[in-house]
């Protein structure tokens, strides 16, 4: 085991919906669809009155993925973006995130004119072994900067993949 290694910590898959109830439930379907798992609603964390938000409103879907399916979501949305991605979608902290425009880009989903085209964005976390030390409820500890992933380190985690980087 090298703690070193470069891992996949989560896939979240988010969709904007909006506060119409109708597009809510279409959105529902696509998401849970192309992920084949349930969504969960977000919702608005602002008041815009000129857009006709209130806070509490639900206004989009995201669901998180991690391990195996993680890897075969990410797979899937990379070839629907041939394989190619923007360095400028990484951070300096081992995350990147992309967006979709159409969810029938994706390998073997099929169009269902009920719901309609609709786009996602995809986002990733990476870490290394012992990030969990943050995390933990007892005794968290500070990780220390060679535990951490530099936009440099993530970028040829993505190379590794099989993407290329422009």
């Amino acid at each position: 085991m090298n703690m070193r290694e470069i891992l996949i910590d989560k896939v979240v898959v988010n969709m904007g919906v909006g506060g119409d109830p109708e597009e809510m439930a279409k959105a529902q379907k696509i998401i849970e669809l192309i992920t084949k798992r349930k969504a969960v609603k977000t919702k608005a964390k602002v008041r815009a009155p000129e857009w006709g938000l209130r806070l509490g409103l639900p206004i989009g879907l995201k669901v998180t993925l991690r391990g195996d399916a993680a890897r075969k979501f990410l797979d899937d949305a990379f070839t629907a973006k041939d394989k190619k991605i923007n360095a400028s979608s990484f951070d300096g902290r081992g995350n990147f995130g992309f967006g979709i425009g159409e969810y029938i880009d994706l390998p073997n989903a099929k169009y269902d004119p009920k719901v309609g085209i609709r786009g996602f964005d995809v986002l990733v976390s990476l870490k290394r072994r012992g990030y969990r030390v943050k995390l933990r409820k007892i005794r968290p500890a500070h990780v220390g900067k060679n535990g951490l992933i530099s936009s440099e380190e993530a970028i040829e985690f993505v190379k590794a993949m099989g993407v290329e980087v422009k």
